[in-house]
């Protein structure tokens, strides 16, 4: 299985997109601050994830959520969503 993630940085509440074949490997690699692109943005939370049978259409996904109607996306949709979690709903 290949995964297209999501993690909100604790620090800036920024999202970063990613793509792995190993979940938990990944999160702990960028929580331990060996991921370039988000060693500065530690610790990260799981925000949201999709299992995808193949890394091309995982691949696709990722693509997708990282361009501005993926973002848009992001926004309207999965931060309306933790937002209500923080308050209660």
């Amino acid at each position: 299985m290949w995964y297209v993630y999501i993690i909100q940085s604790k620090k800036d509440d920024d999202f970063y997109v990613g793509l792995t074949n190993d979940l938990r490997r990944r999160l702990k690699q960028h929580n331990e601050s060996k991921v370039p692109a988000t060693k500065f943005r530690t610790p990260f939370e799981l925000a949201y994830y999709e299992a995808h049978h193949n890394k091309y259409d995982a691949a696709r996904r990722e693509q997708f959520l990282k361009s501005g109607w993926g973002k848009n996306w992001i926004k309207r949709t999965l931060l309306k969503y933790l937002e209500s979690k923080k308050l209660g709903g």
